[in-house]
């Protein structure tokens, strides 16, 4: 076919979007979710919305890597770009280039024949080289650019230079130089002739910066490449190698490294499904097991909230301690739990971190569903926990729990890593290296690399801390938690996003976590409710024990070593924190009896009894402090004591001491000292210190930043576009009708048809008569009652009813509005016509 007799193409990008079909414009919305807001009225207004900066580079973000360098030549080729001239800039990648140009082209970015496509104004003034930003092409300006500050007469010297006859103006003059750089045959004679240097001049700018620096007065070499318009001055000192002469010099390539190809994510480590899902599972019991053990910490010593937000360091240090995990470990689990809703601020004057009344009943669910409701929420989240301890643009320091954590796009990189894992085969764990290579050739544009790749090794050891994978290798159960959209292809598109109010989307996302859940259930241990007591006054538990013998045991006991089994020791400090929490030594002895499978040892009563005996004798009370005791020899022993210096003790009466000291400060102090004092009230009765668990009032997990408008579902999607549709027709019947009454008045114009009654119909009526247009496309006309008072109709094609609100396309108004239902008087459906 002839270039004559090749077809057109649409002369603007709003002529192809109204030639697509509905699915395509669908597919388009999709893409592009920021089109959606608010809804276009009419295809011109979706065309010029896709056109906008923001808009478009938002778009080009969401390329991968040759798709972009695709663009990246359209914005350095002539427009409209022949294919055959794009397909030569892009040497070895010919067989790709016809998906990304459709890639392109579905984001609106591309518009034109096929033969002859453009690339959207705006995108090529984003991708375009500028001495400030030379692109990834390292391209310069052309010729007719670069020329545009040098004066007529310095043009004709150029050309004359290079061996061509002068033209009569500096237009004919630029054309005549740039058809010498695009002949091969008459560039390849001129630049034979050149001194020796010159070529190893223009070499050294070929692939960029194409700027140079030169002398005021440059050697013979320079001066030659100046004289015939290789070089062409920028400013006093500087230079730049002409688009057309790089081009040149490259052999027609626009990119030194063509990348038309996904690197391929290779293996690490191969093992069987079920050993990868075994040692998921043991990570993700020990994840829940840090979660409990870290708020039931938090909830008897709650971590103060700093002025600007978040936990402290030393809090944070604390906390680690008590975890026995590295700081960053626990700024992960406060992470998670921060985000699951698990932990807030309790809004008191004194603000502490402390657990929510969610976490006792996320504690109440089995642990498979715990483990799939904190895996969801790691996976849709957008805070990052490994900038912890880093500091933001303004040099403020990073706090776990605080501002300046969320990044956008985390959520979808972590869907994008484990999309990767996920194509592997089963117990395949990939080496970490070809995992940032292959999220850096899909998005080389969403963040810087170092961010990139910090992010990508946080998701791979975030993912092996919570049992998404196990030994490196994905397991099975958390690949039901990823939709289609976890394994993230090339072309950028997101799946919608649970949190944007989407119905569809929620339930499906609840069906992934049940499906999680039934998966991982099987392969956690049973939890237990007995343990087995040993004679060094040590306990084993063979297994995970269940909530409340747990909590027991971390109070009458210290933690000596986690894992399969873990292990409790019985220490005098360990047995007097249970007797302060309000247990008797009776309670002690059969909480023991009870749950142990051996019998209980007889260095473990001696320990229980002799504490209990010791348990109280010592009264601490408030007077600024006093103790009060029956045993005056204790008393004096305490007085005597170099240790109680700072306490500064004072004898009013045989049985008691007063203390300048706060009881807090004396109950401490007292018991480093090896004594086991108990408060006791005003009346004199003994005051159990843990018998309360702090508790913040109901609060809302944190939301999730997000990184751009929500993608829609389905319904909407097809609703937006009859919208659009309709806004398009109505464009038309306003035009003729336009034109009809220009011609009956003579151009005058005709004034609008009185108002008549307003539509009235039974509230129910009016609901369901506008939820049936919504799903049909079908206009209603509705009676409307403002908030001024005033009575009007409208004309409407609804896309959405919900919340008490109906938003539509109002063709009265030609705009997209939103009315709420309570103020419409009734509908009446219109002929389709």
């Amino acid at each position: 076919m002839t270039t004559e007799q090749r077809p057109r193409g649409p002369r603007t990008l709003a002529e192809e979007l109204r030639s697509r079909g509905d699915e395509e414009l669908a597919a388009l919305l999709r893409a592009r979710a920021d089109l959606l807001s608010p809804l276009p009225g009419d295809v011109s207004q979706l065309a010029t919305r896709a056109g906008t900066r923001a808009s478009v580079t938002r778009a080009l973000e969401r390329l991968d890597t040759f798709t972009l360098q695709v663009a990246e030549a359209l914005a350095v080729a002539p427009q409209p770009c022949p294919y055959d001239t794009l397909a030569a800039l892009l040497p070895g990648g010919e067989r790709e280039l016809p998906g990304a140009l459709a890639r392109l082209r579905r984001r609106a970015l591309l518009w034109g024949a096929e033969h002859e496509p453009r690339l959207v104004r705006t995108a090529q003034e984003v991708l375009a080289p500028t001495a400030a930003r030379p692109g990834s092409t390292g391209l310069g300006p052309t010729v007719a650019e670069a020329c545009a500050g040098i004066s007529p007469r310095r043009v004709q010297e150029l050309l004359t230079g290079a061996g061509l006859p002068a033209t009569g103006d500096p237009v004919s003059a630029v054309t005549a130089l740039t058809g010498l750089f695009a002949d091969e045959e008459r560039f390849a004679r001129l630049l034979a002739a050149a001194p020796p240097g010159a070529r190893e001049a223009l070499d050294r700018l070929a692939w960029g910066p194409p700027y140079g620096e030169v002398s005021a007065r440059p050697g013979p070499q320079l001066r030659w490449l100046l004289d015939r318009g290789l070089l062409l001055p920028t400013q006093p000192g500087t230079v730049v190698l002409p688009r057309e002469v790089a081009l040149r010099l490259r052999g027609g390539r626009a990119h030194r490294d063509l990348r038309p190809r996904p690197p391929e994510v290779t293996a690490r480590a191969a093992y069987a499904p079920d050993v990868a899902d075994a040692a998921g599972a043991g990570a993700a019991q020990g994840a829940l097991g840090l979660i409990e053990e870290l708020l039931t910490h938090w909830a008897a010593e709650p971590p103060p909230v700093l002025r600007t937000g978040g936990v402290g360091v030393r809090e944070l240090k604390r906390t680690a301690v008590a975890l026995d995990v590295p700081e960053p470990q626990a700024a992960f689990w406060a992470e998670l739990a921060y985000a699951a809703g698990l932990v807030a601020g309790d809004g008191e004057a004194d603000e502490r971190y402390a657990p929510t009344p969610a976490y006792d009943a996320w504690a109440a669910e089995p642990g498979e569903r715990r483990w799939a409701w904190l895996a969801r929420v790691w996976l849709t989240g957008t805070r990052v926990p490994g900038l912890v301890g880093g500091r933001d643009g303004k040099g403020r320091p990073l706090m776990a729990l605080g501002p300046g954590l969320d990044r956008g796009p985390a959520a979808e990189l972590r869907r994008r890593v484990l999309g990767l894992l996920a194509a592997l085969p089963e117990g395949t764990a990939p080496e970490p290296r070809t995992v940032h290579e292959r999220i850096g050739w899909e998005l080389p544009r969403r963040m810087t690399p170092e961010a990139r790749d910090a992010l990508c090794a946080a998701v791979l050891s975030e993912a092996d801390l919570l049992g998404v994978t196990g030994r490196g290798a994905l397991t099975s159960y958390a690949r039901a938690l990823l939709d289609d959209g976890g394994a993230a292809e090339a072309a950028g598109d997101r799946p919608a996003d649970p949190a944007a109010g989407d119905t569809t989307a929620a339930d499906s996302a609840a069906d992934r976590e049940a499906a999680a859940a039934r998966l991982l259930a099987p392969l956690l241990p049973e939890e237990l409710d007995h343990f087995l007591l040993q004679a060094d006054l040590t306990a084993v538990a063979p297994g995970p024990l269940r909530r409340e013998p747990a909590r027991a045991m971390a109070l009458i006991a210290d933690i000596e070593s986690k894992g399969g089994a873990t292990v409790y020791r019985f220490t005098p400090g360990s047995v007097r924190r249970a007797l302060d929490a309000g247990w008797t030594p009776d309670a002690l002895h059969g909480f023991l009896a009870e749950h142990s499978r051996t019998p209980v040892p007889q260095p473990l009563t001696y320990l229980v009894d002799d504490v209990a005996r010791r348990h109280g004798r010592l009264r601490v009370g408030v007077a600024a402090g006093y103790l009060r005791c029956e045993d005056e020899a204790l008393l004096t022993q305490v007085l005597a004591d170099r240790r109680a210096e700072q306490l500064r003790l004072r004898r009013i009466a045989p049985t008691v001491l007063i203390s300048g000291a706060p009881p807090e400060i004396l109950l401490a102090r007292l018991r480093d000292m090896g004594l086991a004092p108990a408060a006791e009230s005003a009346e004199g009765a003994v005051v159990t210190l843990a018998a309360t668990r702090h508790r913040t009032p109901p609060r809302t997990a944190p939301e999730p930043v997000p990184d751009g408008p929500p993608a829609a579902d389905d319904r909407l999607l097809a609703a937006a576009v009859r919208a659009i549709r309709a806004g398009d027709r109505t464009e038309e019947r306003t035009d003729e009708a336009a034109t009809a009454a220009a011609a009956r008045t003579g151009g005058r114009a005709v004034p609008p048809p009185p108002a008549g009654t307003l539509p009235r119909t039974p509230a129910a009526d009016t609901l369901a008569t506008l939820q049936a247009a919504a799903l049909s496309g079908d206009l209603v006309r509705i009676g409307y009652v403002g908030a001024d008072g005033v009575a009007a109709q409208h004309i409407l094609a609804p896309v959405r009813v919900e919340g008490g609100f109906v938003t539509a396309f109002d063709h009265t108004a030609e705009e997209v509005r939103t009315y709420p239902l309570h103020r419409i008087t009734g509908t009446v459906e219109l002929p389709a016509d």
